[in-house]
């Protein structure tokens, strides 16, 4: 194995170690009691919320607002509550999780 195949490697090892941490951390603030990552749930998949935001700038903003303060009309008549137990912090590592899953 040449050291450019082991830094490939070490690469994808990292990022899909981000991805899982992402998906555990949307376990822990229980984000999938009403989401999942391909399929609606109570609310849509984060794969279709990606594909909504895609190209907008605000995008990663926009959710960010959402997950913490809730929001309604957008994805039907089911509303997303606020979710005060998730920081800003951790609201952005959850948005760029879902904006990146397209």
């Amino acid at each position: 194995m040449n050291l450019s195949s082991i830094i490939c490697l070490a690469l994808c090892m990292l990022a899909s170690n981000t991805v899982l941490a992402n998906a555990e951390l949307a376990k822990s603030k229980n984000c999938m009691a009403c989401h999942a990552v391909a399929s609606k749930v109570v609310g849509p998949a984060y794969k279709d919320i990606a594909g909504r935001y895609a190209g907008q700038s605000e995008a990663e903003d926009k959710l960010v607002q959402k997950i913490r303060k809730g929001g309604s009309g957008v994805w039907g008549a089911v509303p997303m509550p606020s979710n005060p137990q998730v920081s800003e912090a951790e609201a952005r590592i959850l948005a760029k999780w879902v904006l990146g899953l397209r």
